[in-house]
């Protein structure tokens, strides 16, 4: 078995950070997106805002208030459904990103657990076969494990995103 070197160690600690990084600016990225669409949502509104204000301080009798306001309820609705939509789809988006990336982080590590067991089982003193035998399966039931929660994950974010 070999040790790491100081130049392994670095170019793992360096991975790290690119990964933190990465996730970072991924979690950045949908942010200005929401603060985005804030900021527009926001700059409609306040336009709307001083239209309907216009519109009922030239008002003549009760009647035409009453009109302007049932004529305000459905437009007011879709708006706020357009913009949960909106929101949704930033927000679906930015977890596959998420999803995408620890899901190749995963494998990678993964690679590695393995390129390290088989390592062990090339360099184990004679004997220690059953102990890096059980290494190899506790591996292998963990990765089987983590497939399978995956997969359920991802079975379950399709039929909540088909419910939306």
């Amino acid at each position: 078995m070999s040790t790491p070197t100081p130049q392994q160690l670095i170019a793992a600690q360096q991975a790290s950070l690119e990964t933190l990084f990465g996730f970072a600016n991924q979690a950045f990225a949908s942010i200005e997106k929401l603060v985005a669409l804030n900021l527009q949502v926001g700059k409609a509104s306040l336009a709307e805002t001083q239209a309907i204000v216009t519109k009922a301080i030239s008002v003549k009798d009760p009647s035409e208030l009453v009109a302007l306001s049932a004529s305000l309820s459905q437009p007011a609705s879709e708006k706020a459904a357009a913009y949960g939509r909106h929101v949704h789809e930033i927000l679906s988006g930015a977890q596959a990103e998420f999803s995408s990336a620890a899901t190749a982080q995963f494998q990678k590590a993964q690679k590695e657990t393995q390129g390290f067991i088989e390592s062990l089982a090339k360099n184990a003193p004679a004997g220690s076969e059953g102990a890096v035998a059980a290494w190899n399966s506790a591996f292998s039931a963990a990765n089987a494990t983590y497939e399978s929660a995956s997969k359920a994950a991802k079975q379950f974010v399709a039929t909540v995103s088909a419910g939306a």
